[in-house]
């Protein structure tokens, strides 16, 4: 009489385990399903998944050979914009036991490209919402960790002559405790690294922000070193109608912004820099003429020790009111020309403190400054004191880290 009560039992659970097992073969389906028709519905966009794999002991998925292009809503026409050989999406066990339910994005291989005229960098950053609710929709809880294997971002532009195709290969991105799970207290509790492969040079970015400020807060140091100008050759063709036979580019740069405001500087090193090569002999006249005129241009602004041109370019302002001195960068090209190079490096004077500095006030219109009244003027002078003592004090220090290096 007890056995078919106990045979009853056996007869739903397994039935249960039947119904699990036939649900998690299902699943991939099902969510693939899904998928697809989320990105197939985007404004403006289009996407496809080919594969979706999924790990349920560790709380997560991966989307596999997923593409996203930009769709003319007129002509149906699709342009390349997003690809990844494998999306995977995590929980986060780490900040789980710490009590915050957040999670991982990981990207192995993806390719970003910003076309001209079909994907542009400021039309993209219009539709964010879209991506932000495609995203919300693929990973429901926040994103608090943020890696990127192999990836690669191009600027292409179809339309011009020669076809500009420029881009920044082998990139990685690491960006951990976006959501502020754990070093509360400290005001850049955020990280980002990144580095990349720029044209035989190398990029690197360190950055510490909040993640959760309601206004940019950040600290960002960047570099780049010896890109070879010559393989750019195809960008001045088309923007320049010239092109270079020799030269290398370094790129160094600090920023910081704090409520509201934001300061830094970017300093530009060519080294060795020659537009003519024998290779231009065949050039119409008017081509030779052009790049005469920038061969000797360069000439004339290289600092006859350190055979560079460099500029530095100081940026200040609020996130609504920039401002880049241009004329600043110019007396920085004829300083750097006939007086002193430019430390090759960071010059460590940016940090959170400093976007703290800017006035308020400070963006004033060419005739407010022409004709500002005496108080202005005083300000001015004492600015100008303050500024040339800081730049006496930074260019000792440069000049003996300098000389040190080259004991070294």
């Amino acid at each position: 009489m007890r056995a078919r009560p106990i045979k009853k039992r056996y007869i739903i659970i397994g039935s249960i385990i039947l119904l699990l097992i036939i649900l998690r073969l299902l699943l991939p389906y099902i969510v693939l399903r899904y998928a697809n028709n989320t990105l197939a519905h985007m404004n403006g966009y289009y996407g496809h998944v080919q594969d979706i794999d999924i790990a349920l002991y560790r709380g997560a998925y991966q989307l596999n050979d997923i593409y996203i292009n930009k769709l003319d809503s007129a002509t149906q026409k699709q342009t390349e914009f997003f690809k990844a050989q494998t999306i995977d999406l995590s929980v986060e066990w780490r900040a789980l036991f710490e009590g915050s339910l957040v999670g991982e994005l990981e990207l192995l291989s993806p390719k970003l490209v910003f076309t001209k005229d079909k994907a542009e960098i400021g039309q993209v950053a219009k539709d964010t919402n879209d991506f932000r609710k495609v995203l919300k929709d693929f990973m429901p809880l926040k994103v608090n960790r943020f890696e990127v294997h192999n990836g690669s971002i191009h600027y292409v532009d179809s339309t011009s002559a020669p076809k500009v195709d420029i881009s920044l290969k082998n990139t990685y991105i690491l960006a951990r405790n976006l959501k502020n799970t754990s070093d509360k207290k400290e005001k850049l509790p955020s990280s980002l690294v990144a580095s990349a492969n720029a044209y035989g040079g190398n990029l690197s970015l360190n950055m510490k922000l909040d993640g959760l400020a309601k206004e940019p807060t950040f600290d960002l140091t960047a570099q780049m070193t010896s890109a070879n100008l010559v393989d750019l050759n195809d960008f001045f063709k088309a923007y320049g109608k010239f092109d270079v036979s020799k030269g290398s580019l370094a790129l160094y740069s600090e920023f910081a912004a704090d409520n509201g405001n934001f300061k830094g500087y970017v300093k530009p090193i060519i080294k060795e820099l020659q537009v003519k090569g024998t290779e231009d002999k065949h050039d119409p006249f008017l081509q030779k003429a052009k790049e005469t005129v920038i061969d000797a241009a360069a000439h004339v602004l290289k600092n006859p020790k350190k055979k560079q041109v460099a500029t530095k370019v100081n940026v200040e302002g609020s996130f609504h009111d920039s401002h880049t001195d241009v004329m600043g960068a110019v007396w920085e090209v004829l300083k750097n020309a006939f007086i002193e190079a430019l430390l090759p490096s960071v010059d460590n004077e940016i940090d959170i403190s400093s976007a703290s500095e800017v006035p308020k006030d400070e963006k004033k219109s060419f005739f407010k400054k022409l004709f500002g009244g005496k108080d202005d003027d005083k300000k001015k002078e004492a600015q100008e004191k303050e500024d040339k003592e800081k730049e006496e004090k930074r260019k000792k220090e440069g000049l003996e880290r300098f000389k040190t290096s080259d004991e070294h």
